[in-house]
């Protein structure tokens, strides 16, 4: 920090040297054109979008993004938002002194913000949101006394808001803090802000009770604090003139207050997600204006108030998830623009009013989960319905006579767990469907003319009493995701098209009448987890086809009529007895029974051939007899050489181990075995253990060790130090030994030894510890703990299906541990140890899948790195290996390890590779997430497997990633910085695992 403290002092000098040479006239300019100049200095700029701003050029006013006062031509406006700009925010803006307006919003700008932003007192509008800023919320922003819009949403900045930010305030009317790492009360100080017509605090860690002082914003439109911790009543009065209150996903308890129905020109409410309990306040009645209300997800009861119906400009009426009762008012039927109607999981009963088919706007209703009884009116025949969902009620009726003629528009239909009963309804016209789900109620006919579109995700018809085959034509739903006909009266054969679905994930046709073989073709669902046929009538054997179901999970096909082996190897080998039982005529290990003897079919010899006794014009039976003979002598052959080598080892290490102290008599009857004579450069090795009680014995170490590098089956794994093998210890416990690479490229004895003892002494619970070492000029082998759940690469893109997904909080704490660890490595240790090679294949994972980093500090063993910076023994590095450092511009230092961790935290994120090649491209993992986050897009890059995760926890990881990943190693934060700013976007409360 210093060294660029200096550097930009000399380059602030030399430009005003620079600049003492204009004529007088422009003098005045100098301060705007030194400052921009200087301020640009400390940015990157990618597309070139400052390539105007020249300190040629004594007038600032025709730069890109520069506005001056026509009347003395100074800079007063700034406007760089949306180059793609990093960098930070340096201390050249101070210089121009006139500004009123900043604006460097959607860059990707990092570091704290500039202290000398506090400096331009003349600032009107400040806007530095969507960057990554990070860091205190600066007081001395309260200093400016004409600030009248101040946006610092969407970056990281952390700790409290300082009461000092609300001194001089009185002119504010816009302050936005959304999405960042504030946490703390709310101070009572902003109550000095009468001017204020917009306020968002909303996604960051604020708690405590609203402050009362907030009802004197007289003005204030706008009001935003949900995604926070507030807790405590609602207060009991609001600012008059409100027209939008957000105080959803809080921790709001008590009554709903009265006092919101003061606030006549509400047009837009949302309490949802609170733990609220009470009924709805009669004041609400008078917000005639509203357009949304959502209360939903909180323990508010009593009946819905009929005066709602007075509400005509409701769109959205969302009360789900609370302990409403009684029945629907009619009065919703003048809700003549509601578009979304969402009464589910309450207690509602009664009839679902006849007059909810008036509604000509509707487009979402959802009152599934109650206790709703009578027939369904015929809402289904509005053409703009795009949802409906009455699932587990007490609904009854004949749907046959329903019209769904005007259902083009419908993609969900729900109704699921009733009483309905009568023919299936033709859904012909629903050429949109892609979600339906009838099952389990008393529905009966031929399931052929059901639907008709190709959108179809998930079909479910399960539990009725449907007849006729199963349609072929479900071939053509090319995203039919999840197909249930179970408990069912089908007959007829599974059709092969089925196995044209490539996205098919589950399928059950259990409990039918169904006949026939198990069509192979099924065996090319790549995607298929889960298949149950069970209690059919099917035949013929198992397909070999579906043993390459790389990702079936569930199987069942019991109850059948199947013959034949199950196969040991495969998918098949996963499933237990219960998955087979009930078929006759199936044998093998899965149902503990064994198959009969099958007699190999005889070799049967061309009677027609001249040479009737050969084949080929020779004798068969003397080829296999040569072939034979061959076969036992390679056999022997390698063996001899086998047993060679491993004398020529052992002994070698023994005579090695000798000087360091072996016992005589050990080392002798060992060479007594063998009568190779070792050869000369293996001997004399060294063995030092850091961990005294881990090896009570130094022959078994030696065992152990030669077993090991003998044994390709123990080889784990090869990396661009060395070869990693497993190795058993006569007591069962597991090691690892990892011998170096080529020896040619390992510094000497003396400064092994050096490097090794600093190594040995570093002790932390996210380092793979260094329990010893072995050491001769030729060979350098390193023993650790064996770490059971491999490496974290593996994990996330070699997983194989019986692996679980990786859940969102362990990634997380795969994050923070890795954090913790490399600044260990980096700030505690003395001297500071750099890993070099940070990537994910060198993150190990325990029994608990906590990180353990390994291969730390290896690279000060190599004086010939260099030299082999880009070999093809690094290229799998290349995607972590910081720009700097490839292009060989900088020494290696701390900054290449945040760059590696970066991109592993990225790689946690998204569950992509850091290169990925295809056909005609190659994506860069930073740069995708970097150019989605500019786009506003950045959740779109998240792994589609995760599903646990919370939005405002792991938005604020990518940022950390892609700060990390800066192309400036200036702009990347220290790992210490890292590890606070994880543990401010740690989720209190959401540390369950939901594996």
């Amino acid at each position: 920090m210093e060294w660029s403290e200096s550097f930009h002092a000399l380059f602030f000098f030399a430009i005003c040297i620079q600049l003492s040479m204009v004529p007088s006239a422009a003098i005045q300019l100098n301060d705007d054109v030194l400052g921009l100049i200087v301020f640009k200095s400390d940015l990157v700029d990618p597309t070139k979008s400052l390539r105007s701003w020249t300190q040629d050029d004594n007038s600032p006013c025709n730069w890109a993004g520069v506005m001056c006062d026509p009347r003395n031509g100074r800079v007063i406006s700034l406007n760089l938002s949306g180059l793609a700009l990093s960098g930070r925010i340096g201390w050249g803006i101070g210089k121009v002194s006139y500004l009123q307006t900043l604006s460097l919003a959607h860059n990707n700008l990092s570091g704290t913000i500039s202290v000398n932003v506090a400096q331009l007192t003349l600032l009107q509008e400040v806007d530095l949101s969507h960057n990554i800023l990070s860091g205190p919320l600066d007081s001395t922003l309260g200093a400016l006394p004409f600030l009248r819009s101040l946006d610092l949403s969407f970056n990281m900045i952390s700790g409290t808001i300082p009461a000092e930010l609300f001194n001089k305030c009185n002119k504010m009317r816009f302050l936005s803090v959304r999405n960042n790492l504030l946490e703390g009360s709310m101070p009572i100080t902003i109550g000095s802000c009468t001017s204020l017509r917009t306020l968002d605090v909303s996604n960051n860690r604020l708690n405590n009770t609203l402050p009362t002082s907030m009802a004197a914003f007289t003005v204030l439109r706008y009001l935003d604090v949900s995604h926070n911790s507030f807790s405590g009543p609602l207060p009991t009065q609001f600012p008059p003139n409100l027209q939008e209150l957000r105080l959803q996903e809080n921790r709001f308890s008590g009554v709903i207050s009265s006092g919101i129905g003061q606030c006549s020109l509400l047009q837009y409410i949302d309490l949802s997600n609170n733990f609220l309990s009470s009924e709805v306040p009669s004041s609400m009645r008078s917000l005639t204006s509203l357009s949304v209300l959502n209360m939903f997800n909180n323990n508010i009861f009593g009946n819905v108030p009929s005066w709602i119906g007075g509400f005509a400009s409701l769109k959205i009426l969302n009360l789900s998830h609370n302990a409403f009762y009684g029945s629907i008012p009619f009065s919703i039927a003048s809700l003549i623009s509601l578009e979304v109607i969402d009464f589910s999981r309450n207690k509602f009963s009664g009839s679902i009013p006849f007059s909810f088919s008036g509604f000509t706007s509707m487009k979402h209703v959802d009152l599934n989960s109650n206790q709703l009884n009578g027939s369904i009116p015929p809402i289904v025949i509005a053409p703009g319905l795009v949802s409906l969902n009455l699932a587990r009620n007490l609904l009854m009726g004949d749907l046959s006579t329903a019209s769904f003629s005007q259902c083009y528009s419908l993609e969900i239909l729900d109704l699921a767990q009733n009483q309905l009963s009568g023919v299936l309804p033709n859904l012909s016209g629903c050429t949109n469907m892609v979600h339906l789900n009838i099952s389990n109620n008393h529905f009966v006919g031929d399931i052929t003319n059901l639907t008709q579109g190709n959108r179809l995700t998930t079909l479910d018809l399960s539990h009725n009493q449907l007849y006729g085959s199963v349609p072929a034509r479900f071939g053509n739903d090319s995203q039919l995701s999840k197909l249930f006909l179970e408990k069912n009266n089908l007959n007829g054969s599974i059709p092969a098209d089925l196995g044209r679905l490539s996205t098919l994930t589950e399928i059950n046709l259990a409990s039918n009448d169904l006949s026939g073989s198990i069509p192979p073709q099924l065996g090319g669902l790549s995607h298929l987890e889960a298949l149950d046929l069970s209690y059919n009538k099917l035949t013929g054997r198992l397909p070999s086809e579906l043993e390459h179901a790389e990702k079936l999970a569930r199987f069942n096909v019991s109850y059948n009529q199947l013959q034949g082996p199950i196969p040991e190897n495969g998918v098949y080998s996963r499933f237990n007895a219960s998955a087979y039982v009930g078929n006759g005529g199936l044998c093998g290990a899965s149902l503990n029974t064994s198959c009969p003897n099958v007699m190999p079919k005889p070799i049967v010899l061309n009677p027609n051939s001249s040479n009737s006794g050969q084949m080929g014009g020779e004798n068969p039976w003397k080829t296999l007899e040569h072939t034979h003979i061959l076969s036992a002598s390679a056999i022997l052959a390698i063996a001899a050489a086998a047993a060679i080598s491993v004398g020529v080892v052992i002994v070698s290490i023994l005579n090695g181990y000798a000087r360091a102290g072996i016992p005589r008599a050990y080392s002798d009857i060992l060479r007594s075995s063998f009568s190779s004579t070792p050869s000369p450069e293996l001997l004399g090795g060294k063995l030092v253990m850091f961990t005294k009680d881990a090896y009570p014995r130094a022959e078994e170490w030696i065992m152990t060790a030669h077993q090991a590098l003998l044994n390709k089956e123990s080889e784990l794994g090869r990396g661009g130090f060395g070869t990693v093998y497993k190795a058993v210890l006569g007591d069962g416990r597991m090691v690892a030994i990892k011998k170096l690479m080529a020896s040619t490229m390992v510094k000497s004895e003396e400064e092994f030894e050096k490097e090794m003892q600093i190594l040995g002494n570093i002790k932390h619970r996210n380092l793979l510890e260094l329990q010893g070492y072995y050491w001769t000029p030729e060979l350098q082998l390193l023993l650790h703990e064996f770490i059971p759940n491999g490496n974290l690469y593996s994990r996330l893109h070699e997983r194989s299906p019986s692996d679980s997904t990786l859940s969102w909080t362990r990634r997380f704490n795969i994050t923070l541990g890795v954090a913790r660890g490399l600044a260990h490595l980096h700030h505690a240790c003395n001297p500071q140890v750099i890993h070099y090679n940070v990537k994910s294949s060198n993150i190990l994972l325990d029994d608990d899948f906590n990180p353990q980093i390994a291969d730390y500090g290896l690279a000060k063993l190599l004086p010939m790195l260099d030299k082999y910076l880009m070999s093809s023994r690094y290229q799998s590095a290349l995607g972590y290996m910081a720009p700097e450092l490839a292009c060989q511009s900088s020494r290696i230092n701390e900054k290449c390890d945040v760059y590696g961790y970066g991109i592993m935290v990225l790689e946690l994120v998204t569950g992509r590779r850091p290169i990925e090649y295809r056909e005609d491209d190659v994506i860069i993992l930073c740069d995708y997430v970097r150019a989605l986050l500019e786009e506003g897009k950045a959740m779109r890059c998240v792994d589609r497997s995760l599903h646990d995760y919370v939005e405002e926890e792991l938005l604020p990881v990518i940022k950390l990633g892609l700060i990390c990943t800066s192309q400036v190693p200036s702009n990347r934060p220290s790992m210490a910085e890292v590890v606070h700013i994880l543990e401010l976007i740690r989720t209190t409360g959401n540390s369950q695992d939901l594996l």
